[in-house]
């Protein structure tokens, strides 16, 4: 079995954000064991205040529906606003734009000359952060 990890500035990071008053969510498309194992494995399931992964919830992103709840279980609703960050143009992007909430697309060099309407484009997770942070 592959070793999973959180990289620790990143954990740092999600801290960082919900000791300053963020509700933090993982949504994810995926089969539940593979993906709740990942989140367990890599400490995650600690590190944030919910998730709603596709294997359990019948629906996929791009679908507002697995946005939506992934907001009710932080204890918030979508019309509150909120940011999407991914990088899955499609799933990611589009879905969180469809749900009404601001975007950063963490571009790994996989979709080149695709056009996008993410808020944000970054290479890391950790720069994401950043802009989220200096966005309260």
């Amino acid at each position: 079995m592959k070793k999973l990890h959180c990289r620790p500035e990143v954990m740092g990071g999600l801290s960082r954000l919900r000791v300053s008053g963020w509700k933090v969510a993982i949504v994810t498309n995926g089969t539940a064991d593979n993906q709740l194992g990942k989140i367990q494995r890599t400490g995650l399931a600690e590190a944030v205040d919910a998730y709603a992964l596709s294997g359990l919830e019948g629906t996929r992103k791009p679908d507002v529906g697995l946005f939506e709840i992934a907001a009710k279980r932080c204890g918030m609703a979508l019309a509150d606003g909120g940011w999407m960050v991914g990088d899955h143009l499609i799933a990611d992007i589009g879905g969180g734009r469809a749900a009404d909430l601001r975007t950063v697309w963490v571009d790994r060099g996989t979709w080149p000359g695709q056009e996008h309407e993410a808020d944000y484009v970054v290479t890391d997770v950790l720069q994401a952060m950043e802009i989220l942070w200096k966005s309260r």
